[in-house]
């Protein structure tokens, strides 16, 4: 059981690096300068699933790290 736990947690791990890294920026050069409207787009389509799914994963991760630590 406990290999299966340490098992699901690094690919849990490796999926929630994956995601972090196929997130776009949100700001660009403007924003870093006073540009405050381009701070508060709404995200659509593929974007909006990867954000939800690193959502997910992350506390996915997160529940399996405390199980694993309380087991």
């Amino acid at each position: 059981m406990a290999a299966t736990l340490h098992s699901l947690q690094l690919i849990t791990a490796i999926a929630l690096i994956a995601l972090v890294l196929l997130q776009r920026p949100s700001g660009d050069n403007g924003s870093n300068f006073g540009d405050s409207m381009s701070a508060f787009q709404t995200r659509r389509g593929f974007e909006r699933v990867l954000f939800v799914l690193t959502i997910i994963v992350g506390v996915l991760f997160a529940a399996l790290s405390i199980w694993a630590i309380v087991r």
